[in-house]
């Protein structure tokens, strides 16, 4: 997403957004957060629940996209449309869809052995991913994977850039644990920060190997989609209570690490 090669890129400032734009809609939020509570336990809409969902949609979420196009657009007066294109924009496609599918379908195997179904149709998880492709995966993506994942690269070795990353990912999550109406209050924090840990070098892996951010956004997107149809904190966020989910954890770990030392070796050989 930084294509300023002989510049710094701005991650403080990119940091600075995201600190500005998350404080402050997390406490609109947490004033609005009683109308969704109330409509948790009575499914009854109301103004303030809609508001309450419109900004968590279109503010909360997108918070990353958000702070990285404000900081883009301060450093290099990117426009909209040269934004955008750079987030869809798909060096190797077929690498792109073996490796962003090797991760998913270990994901759903995974659900399938070992998920417990919430009672959900079927067509749910495709109906959430398509949803869940603008307003979760291209809303976090370029932001983490896109710009902060690599740039991190050039200043750290691979698992040090990657770990900063995944700590910064999961903090700005943290606000969700102290809303009642989330679907993450009361759940294990320690297991929400191992699944982001591994699933950070994942991401990293797919970028290093397609430097496509559609392509991180597609597979954050369809790990979410799995939730529409399973118990997804139960699945993925509980704290490593089986030995199921530590051989999922590290095989999909493993396999990262590999497929983003290859693709350094092949990118660097190609520099040389």
């Amino acid at each position: 997403m930084w294509k300023n090669t002989s510049k710094k890129a701005p991650i403080a400032v990119f940091l600075g957004w995201i600190l500005f734009l998350s404080l402050f809609v997390t406490g609109v939020l947490l004033l609005l957060e009683p109308y969704s509570v109330s409509y948790m336990e009575n499914g009854r809409l109301t103004v303030g629940y809609a508001i309450y969902a419109v900004i968590g949609m279109l503010f909360s979420t997108p918070a990353p996209l958000v702070a990285l196009f404000i900081t883009l657009r301060g450093a290099e007066k990117i426009t909209v449309k040269e934004y955008f294109r750079r987030i869809i924009h798909t060096e190797k496609p077929w690498t792109a869809v073996w490796i962003t599918g090797l991760f998913g379908i270990a994901a759903f195997v995974f659900a399938l052995c070992c998920g417990k179904p919430n009672g959900a149709p079927w067509y749910m998880m495709p109906l959430g991913f398509l949803i869940m492709i603008p307003f979760v995966g291209v809303a976090e993506e370029p932001g983490w994977r896109g710009f902060l994942q690599p740039e991190m690269e050039k200043m750290f070795p691979f698992p040090i850039a990657t770990s900063i990353t995944a700590v910064i990912w999961c903090v700005w999550h943290l606000p969700i644990w102290v809303m009642p109406s989330s679907n993450h209050y009361g759940d294990s924090l320690i297991g929400f920060a191992i699944t982001i840990f591994v699933w950070s070098f994942i991401g990293a892996a797919i970028y290093k190997a397609t430097k496509s951010v559609l392509a991180c956004a597609i597979y954050h997107s369809f790990i979410n989609s799995i939730g529409a149809v399973y118990d997804w904190n139960d699945l993925f966020d509980a704290y490593p209570k089986s030995n199921a989910m530590m051989l999922y954890f590290g095989i999909v770990f493993i396999v990262a690490v590999i497929i983003w030392v290859i693709y350094d070796r092949k990118e660097k050989a190609r520099i040389t």
